[in-house]
């Protein structure tokens, strides 16, 4: 969004979404890949373990 001068991500690029978007994603079928080391513990609040370990990089 050039008004916000915001290039975009890049490929290798890490970004932060919060868990019940994440959630509402892997129901959907198109969850993106979870860093798991990088995840709060809180997450667990919206997504199961075994959910996040699916997708996990």
């Amino acid at each position: 969004m050039p008004m916000h001068q915001f290039p975009g991500l890049k490929p290798g690029d890490r970004w932060c979404l919060c868990a019940s978007r994440w959630k509402e994603a892997y129901d959907a079928g198109v969850a993106p890949p979870v860093v798991l080391e990088a995840t709060h513990a809180a997450a667990l609040e919206y997504a199961s373990m075994d959910e996040m370990k699916q997708h996990c990089v």
